[in-house]
């Protein structure tokens, strides 16, 4: 008797494809809605609401508040998940065993903020962040959505460069400073400047890549 065929394999989604607003199943889950970047929205910023427990409480627990400028196509939750999820990576800056992460819309250590280019020019001053840029200064990561949507050219896959963002400007309220790549072919550091440029290092998003 001949054996039945297979069920038919599951279609599976393209993470590369592009939909009908431009987006990819990564810009999703990032939580994007859409892929132009306003200039300026409404200068409001708005807490994502909920908490999340750290992974590891028994190292130091900082905590984090995500906030979101109302105006932009982005769904706070899913980035809110994805700024958590990258904070307590095992390669994030809870490898050494130094912290671990917890998420608040109360009172905070750290808030991580997506903004739109005119209002991360407003927070991070008298830093210049000059529309193109995101900072991490006065308690606050303020990344730019500008970055978030489009990425960099330095980095091949926009999810890597989203992780190097988070990680690299809550890195700076961590107490770490901007390094420079050490040699041509290293993986590059991830307080290096890799916005400005990874070469001649490999792009990195993790403060402790293994």
């Amino acid at each position: 008797v001949p054996l039945p065929a297979p069920p038919a394999a599951a279609a599976v989604l393209d993470p590369n494809a592009v939909d009908a607003a431009g987006l990819t199943l990564a810009d999703r889950q990032a939580g994007l809605l859409a892929a132009a970047v306003p200039e300026s929205a409404s200068g409001t910023l708005v807490v994502v609401p909920g908490s999340v427990a750290a992974p590891a409480p028994e190292r130091p627990v900082r905590t984090i508040r995500v906030e979101v400028e109302v105006g932009l196509e982005v769904d706070g939750a899913l980035f809110a998940e994805t700024v958590m999820a990258t904070l307590n990576d095992p390669r994030g800056w809870g490898a050494d065993g130094s912290v671990t992460f917890a998420r608040t819309d109360g009172p905070a250590d750290i808030r991580v903020v997506l903004a739109s280019p005119s209002l991360v020019d407003e927070m991070c001053a008298p830093l210049e962040t000059e529309g193109l840029f995101s900072c991490g200064t006065r308690g606050h990561a303020v990344l730019n959505v500008r970055r978030w949507v489009q990425g960099t050219d330095e980095f091949a896959d926009r999810t890597t460069y989203r992780q190097y963002l988070v990680n690299h400007e809550v890195g700076h309220l961590l107490g770490k400073r901007h390094v420079e790549c050490p040699a041509p072919g290293a993986t590059a550091p991830i307080m290096q400047q890799q916005t400005v440029g990874v070469a001649p290092c490999v792009a990195n998003g993790w403060p402790f890549p293994g």
